[in-house]
C-alpha cells in the first residue's frame, strides 16, 4: 500500500490557490529547449572553434619598434571570453553580451577581413549557433512561466514573512571580493615588472647585434654585439633566425632584447585566472540577490504541489498535486530553510542543502546499512511563477511528527526535471528517483525455475574498454623512458585499473533458490537470501548489504550519468531494482540452482598476465 503524502494543514494553504495537476505540468514539462540547443552542445561548439581559432590566428612578431609585453586589452577580451563560455551554462543573456563583446574585439584588432580565415569564420559561425541556443532557451523560459501563470491563475499571494529575511548571495561576494584582490595584486605585480624593466633601459647601454645561434629546445639566443658574444633567454626563439639584426639592453645584470623586454606571464596567468573567477563569482550572488529580491517586490502566483527532498543529492523535486505516488517530477532546485532571524545564504555555489535535523540511532543505522525509507512527499504551496532560471519559495510541514510548517527558499534556480539534450517522450518525462516501488518491479518479473543472471551490458563494457586504453596507455608511458620515479604511479593506479576493467567488462550476478553468486574482478562470492539486508545502487556501482560482515560490491557497473542524459535507465540501477524484487519477495525467487557454469568466472588473473606480457612487450619494442 503506497504511502500518503505529508499533509499541509489547510490553514496554510491560502484560499483560491489551485492545484498544479498532471495535465498542467504535462503542458510545462513538454516546454523545454530542444536537443540542440542544450548547453553541452553550445559549449563544445564554441571550445573547440576557440581552440582552433587561438592555435591558427597569427600571432604578432616581437620587433624593436613594438615589443611585447603585457597585453591589458587582450587579457580582457579573454577574461570576457572565458566567462561566456561559463555563463552558457549559468547565464544566457549574460552569455550572449560576453560572446557579442568577444566577436567586437575580434573585428577591431583584425579588421573584418580575419573572418576569412578558416577558424575565424568558424567562431563566427559557432558564436551565431550559440546565440541561437541561447536566445531559444530564454524563449523557451518565458513560454514555461506564461503556463505558470495561467495555472495559476488569479490567485497571488505575499511572499510568507520568514522568506522575507532570508537573503542570498554574501559568500559569493566574499569570494569574489578575494579572487578579484588576488587578480588586482597580480596586475600591481605585473605593472612592477613593466616599471623595474623601464628603470633599468634608462640606466643601461643599449646595442645592437646578430644573432649567431638559436637553441630553439631551451629558448636561448646566441648574439654578436661589438665583439662580445651573449646569450639571451627569449620565449619565441623562432621569431629570431640567424643572422637576425636585433637591438639589446644591456647592464651589469646581463642583457635582454629590446623585443622582449621583460616576462610578466606568471602574473598575467594569475591575473586571468583570479578576475575570471571572481567575476563569476560576483555576477553569481548579484543574480542570487536581484532573483531574491524579485520575489520580495509583491503578491506571487501560488500553486498546491507536492515535494520530495532528493536521498542522494538534496535536491528539492516538485510534482504536481495530484501525483501522490511521486512518479514524474517536474522541476527541481536546491533549498534551504528561512526564518524570522535568518541571515543571509549562499546562492547558486551551494550545491546541497542539508537539514540540520536530529536523526535517532535506528535511522543512522538504516542510513548505513543503505535501507532508510525514501523522503515522503509532502504537500506544499509553491510561491512564484516555476520556470527554467526562476527562484521560488515552499511552504510545507516536514513530516508527519511535526506539527509545524516550514519556509524554504530556493538556492538554485529552478530546472526542469527532464535531460535538457533528450526532451519529450515518457522516457524523458520520466521519474528521476533512483527507486522504483518493489511493487512495480515485481509486476515485470514471473517465478522462474531457472537461476536468473545479470551480467555486464554495453555501458558498462564501454566504461571496462576505456579504462582498458588508458591502462594500456598508462604502461606505455611509464616504461618508454626506462626505470624512473613514473613506475612507482603505475604501481600505485595499476591494481586499481586492472581491477576497474575486469569489474566493468565481465561482472556478473547470479540469483537461485539459496542466494546470489557475485562475480567480481578477483573472486566469485556466495551470499545467501537469509544474510542479505539490502541491494542500492550508488556510485555506479551495486552494493549488496550483508548481516554478517561488509557489504559485497561490484563496481564499476557503467556510467549512470552519461545513461541518464541520454535519456535511458541506467542497467546497473535496473538490476538493483530487480534485485530488491527478489529480496523482498521470496516468491519470485529462482526454484533451482546455479550450476557452476553459470557462477561466473574472475577475468581479474588472466588480465593481470596480459598486462605483463604488454609491459614486456614495451621494453622489447623500446
Amino acid at each position: 500500500m503506497s504511502r500518503q503524502p505529508v499533509p499541509l494543514p489547510a490553514e496554510h494553504i491560502p484560499p483560491g490557490t489551485p492545484a498544479w495537476r498532471t495535465a498542467d505540468v504535462l503542458r510545462w514539462l513538454d516546454a523545454v529547449p530542444a536537443r540542440w540547443a542544450h548547453p553541452v552542445f553550445v559549449f563544445l561548439v564554441l571550445a573547440v572553434s576557440v581552440a582552433w581559432e587561438v592555435a591558427a590566428a597569427p600571432v604578432p612578431a616581437c620587433t624593436s619598434a613594438e615589443p611585447c609585453g603585457s597585453d591589458w586589452p587582450g587579457l580582457a577580451v579573454a577574461v570576457v571570453l572565458v566567462l561566456s563560455l561559463y555563463w552558457v551554462w549559468r547565464q544566457p543573456r549574460l552569455a550572449i553580451g560576453g560572446l557579442a563583446f568577444s566577436l567586437a574585439a575580434l573585428a577591431v584588432e583584425d579588421g573584418f577581413t580575419a573572418f576569412a580565415r578558416p577558424s575565424a569564420l568558424a567562431y563566427l559561425l559557432a558564436t551565431g549557433f550559440a546565440v541561437a541556443g541561447l536566445v531559444h532557451r530564454l524563449t523557451v523560459a518565458g513560454r514555461q512561466r506564461a503556463l505558470a501563470l495561467e495555472a495559476a491563475g488569479a490567485a497571488a499571494q505575499p511572499l510568507p514573512d520568514a522568506a522575507r529575511t532570508f537573503r542570498r548571495g554574501r559568500m559569493s561576494f566574499v569570494l569574489a571580493a578575494v579572487f578579484l584582490a588576488v587578480a588586482g595584486f597580480g596586475v600591481h605585480q605585473a605593472l612592477g615588472v613593466a616599471d623595474a624593466y623601464e628603470k633599468r633601459a634608462a640606466t643601461a647601454s643599449h646595442l645592437s647585434g646578430e644573432v649567431t645561434g638559436v637553441d630553439e629546445g631551451d629558448g636561448f639566443l646566441t648574439v654578436t654585439a661589438e665583439g662580445r658574444t651573449y646569450r639571451i633567454e627569449t620565449a619565441l626563439p623562432e621569431d629570431f633566425p640567424v643572422d637576425t639584426r636585433v637591438d639589446l639592453v644591456v647592464d651589469d645584470d646581463g642583457a635582454v632584447l629590446v623585443a622582449e623586454p621583460y616576462d610578466a606571464f606568471g602574473w598575467e596567468v594569475l591575473v586571468l585566472a583570479g578576475s575570471m573567477t571572481g567575476l563569476a563569482f560576483l555576477v553569481n550572488g548579484v543574480a542570487g540577490r536581484l532573483g531574491a529580491r524579485r520575489l520580495r517586490r509583491g503578491p506571487l502566483p501560488v500553486l498546491h504541489v507536492l515535494v520530495r527532498e532528493g536521498e542522494e543529492d538534496g535536491r528539492t523535486w516538485v510534482f504536481a498535486a495530484d501525483d501522490t505516488e511521486g512518479r514524474r517530477p517536474v522541476l527541481w532546485f536546491h533549498s534551504l530553510y528561512a526564518d524570522d532571524d535568518a541571515g543571509e545564504e549562499d546562492e547558486d555555489d551551494l550545491e546541497t542543502a542539508d537539514d540540520d535535523g536530529d536523526f535517532g540511532l535506528d535511522k543512522v543505522a538504516q542510513v548505513l546499512h543503505a535501507d532508510a525509507p525514501a523522503p515522503p512527499l509532502r504537500e506544499a504551496v509553491l510561491y512564484g511563477a516555476p520556470y527554467t532560471g526562476a527562484e521560488v519559495a515552499f511552504v510545507a510541514r516536514d513530516d508527519e511528527d511535526d506539527p509545524e510548517v516550514a519556509v524554504e527558499c530556493s538556492v538554485t534556480s529552478v530546472k526542469p526535471a527532464v535531460p535538457l539534450w533528450n526532451t519529450g517522450g515518457p522516457s524523458a518525462r520520466g521519474r528521476k528517483h533512483p527507486r522504483r516501488p518493489v511493487e512495480e518491479v515485481a509486476a515485470g518479473l514471473t517465478p522462474s525455475a531457472e537461476p536468473r543472471v545479470w551480467r555486464a551490458h554495453g555501458f558498462s563494457r564501454a566504461v571496462g574498454m576505456g579504462l582498458l586504453v588508458v591502462q594500456g596507455g598508462g604502461v606505455w608511458a611509464a616504461l618508454e623512458d626506462g626505470p624512473s620515479w613514473h613506475w612507482l604511479l603505475l604501481a600505485v593506479a595499476l591494481p586499481w585499473l586492472v581491477t576497474s576493467v575486469a569489474t566493468a567488462t565481465t561482472w556478473r550476478i547470479t540469483a537461485d533458490r539459496d542466494g546470489l553468486w557475485v562475480t567480481t574482478a578477483w573472486r566469485v562470492r556466495r551470499v545467501p537470501w537469509d544474510v542479505m539486508l539490502s541491494v542500492t545502487h550508488r556510485d555506479d556501482g551495486i552494493l549488496i548489504g550483508r548481516a554478517e560482515d561488509d557489504a559485497v560490491r561490484v563496481s564499476p557497473t557503467g556510467w549512470a550519468w552519461l545513461e541518464r542524459r541520454l535519456g535511458r535507465e541506467p542497467g546497473a540501477a535496473r538490476v538493483t531494482d530487480e534485485l530488491r524484487a527478489l529480496l523482498l519477495r521470496p516468491d519470485l525467487r529462482p526454484a533451482g540452482e546455479a550450476a557452476s557454469d553459470r557462477q561466473g568466472m574472475p577475468v581479474g588473473p588472466p588480465l593481470v598476465a596480459l598486462t605483463v606480457l604488454w609491459g614486456a612487450a614495451v621494453i622489447l619494442l623500446l
